[in-house]
């Protein structure tokens, strides 16, 4: 208990340090009407900081800013918007324990995975500060002669960039550190229960040399509303967001209405499947990773476990003694391993599910568990013999919850596997290298986990299909999200 007081004294002096302003145009300000909105630390449901609650004219002051910038930026130097985000990278490294402090007192993640995510929004700003002089184009005599074609591609301007809450920095730097470095300016919305971590890394960008009006930030209770004005306005030339399936339909929707470029990571629904020949000790360890990552609060957590009949009941029995240890307590506690869900809601919906599928007849393999008052906790879960029918293989659960199903052969496998509309990521464990290669191909999922349950990789293209998104963020590809191709037709005479 003494360890925990103690960083929660320290978790709270930094969040003192941190900006909760609006940043728009370099400078840290208020909104115009001086609303401040509350953020909570879902370990104890206590107000942890009061930041500024923009309006629609704060965020159109924003993008007036970004909308000023975007000249200058694009022709600056690649290297030297490069360097903007490698000083970044190397101040948020040094900056790590800190960082995590305020990561997990606003989104509860355990404090060790608070620190994996700060070195994994690091990596992405090194790795596009590397792409940044890595832009090209084509040259080439057209088929029929008399004319050379040259490609080139440019920044396509100012863009919106709106970021969730399940992993506050890493998915502002997927999406900041592109931008920047392919020449665009932005303007970004953080989710309105983690809005701490976007702001210091926004500072920190300022301190790396971030011209004014290159990064805005603005905060907001008033999403929709205030997010709606802005694709309304044809200044704005990209947006691009990370959340659910069903808002993404609705910022497509007022995004058609200027022809807007968008880039989508959307829901998912996760399939992880066991194979009669996998190695059942790495199998249960890539479950409860792909699982119990985040508290299960996340877009590529396993959300369906299809396991062979001849090694369901040994895997169950497995993954329920592993996940029934597992210390449920506040995120900054030494001891935890698994933290609170982001609100109340979360708590309700998950259970929900749970509740459903037993209701229908899954057996609930591991015990009841004590969790700590006071805040949003859940007990991690597991649920066998899940019918066909429950809601929790239908829906994302975005909770500690693993339901499992058992199959008999690979074909009704893969079919259980694709019958979701989500397609973003998917799991697999066999030993035959045939089978793994032959099953990740017929897989509908834009990224798999062979025998691996961590994907993400700020080298890799992530996304996925179907109703899971559009576009690649991260690897060689991320950075096309923000570039336009341009063609030349230029006269040669013979």
């Amino acid at each position: 208990m003494a360890a925990l007081q103690e960083r929660l004294r320290a978790a709270r002096e930094v969040v003192q340090r941190t900006p909760q302003g609006l940043f728009v145009d370099g400078e840290w300000r208020p909104s115009r009407s001086g609303a401040t909105l509350a953020v909570e630390d879902p370990g104890t449901t206590g107000t942890i900081a009061e930041v500024a609650d923009a309006a629609p004219a704060d965020a159109v002051d924003a993008l007036d800013a970004a909308v000023r910038a975007q000249a200058s930026w694009a022709a600056t130097p690649p290297r030297e918007r490069g360097e903007v985000l490698r000083r970044a990278y190397e101040a948020i490294t040094a900056r790590t324990d800190e960082l995590a402090l305020v990561m997990t007192l606003e989104m509860g993640k355990p404090l060790a995975e608070s620190r994996a995510e700060v070195a994994y929004a690091a990596e992405f700003l090194r790795w596009f500060s590397e792409e940044a002089v890595r832009i090209d184009g084509g040259y080439m005599t057209a088929p029929g002669g008399g004319s050379r074609v040259v490609t080139l591609r440019q920044p396509v301007g100012p863009c919106l960039l709106i970021t969730p809450w399940n992993f506050p920095m890493a998915m502002g730097t997927r999406k900041i550190g592109p931008a920047l470095a392919a020449g665009c300016t932005v303007v970004v919305k953080p989710a309105r229960q983690t809005p701490l971590s976007m702001l210091a890394l926004v500072d920190i960008l300022r301190e790396a040399g971030a011209p004014p009006g290159v990064v805005n930030v603005f905060t907001t209770s008033r999403s929709g509303e205030v997010t709606d004005h802005l694709l309304h306005d044809t200044r704005l030339r990209k947006l691009s967001f990370t959340g659910s399936t069903g808002v993404g339909r609705a910022l497509l929707a007022g995004a058609s209405r200027t022809v807007l470029r968008t880039s989508m990571e959307l829901g998912g629904n996760a399939p992880f499947l066991v194979f009669a020949d996998a190695d059942l000790d790495a199998a249960v360890e890539g479950a409860v990773q792909a699982k119990m990552r985040n508290t299960g609060e996340a877009c590529t957590a396993a959300n369906r476990f299809y396991v062979h009949t001849s090694v369901a009941a040994e895997f169950g029995r497995r993954l329920a003694d592993r996940l029934g240890a597992l210390p449920v307590r506040h995120g900054l506690d030494p001891d935890s391993l698994v933290g609170p869900l982001i609100d109340a809601e979360a708590v309700k919906n998950v259970s929900a599910l749970v509740t459903d599928a037993t209701e229908a007849g899954a057996t609930l393999l591991t015990p009841e568990a004590d969790v700590p008052a006071g805040g949003h906790f859940l007990a991690p879960a597991v649920l066998d013999r899940v019918p066909l029918g429950a809601r929790a293989l239908r829906e994302e659960i975005f909770g500690p919850v693993a339901p499992i199903v058992a199959f008999d052969d690979e074909e009704s496998a893969v079919a259980l596997a694709n019958d979701s509309e989500y397609g973003l990521a998917g799991y697999l464990y066999t030993e035959s290298l045939d089978r793994g290669l032959r099953v990740s191909e017929r897989l509908e999922c834009g990224m798999v986990g062979l025998n691996q349950g961590v994907i993400s990789n700020p080298a890799a293209p992530f996304g996925g299909v179907k109703q899971s998104g559009l576009g690649r963020e991260g690897g060689a590809v991320g950075i096309d999200e923000y570039l336009s191709l341009k063609y030349l037709a230029i006269r040669a005479d013979r």
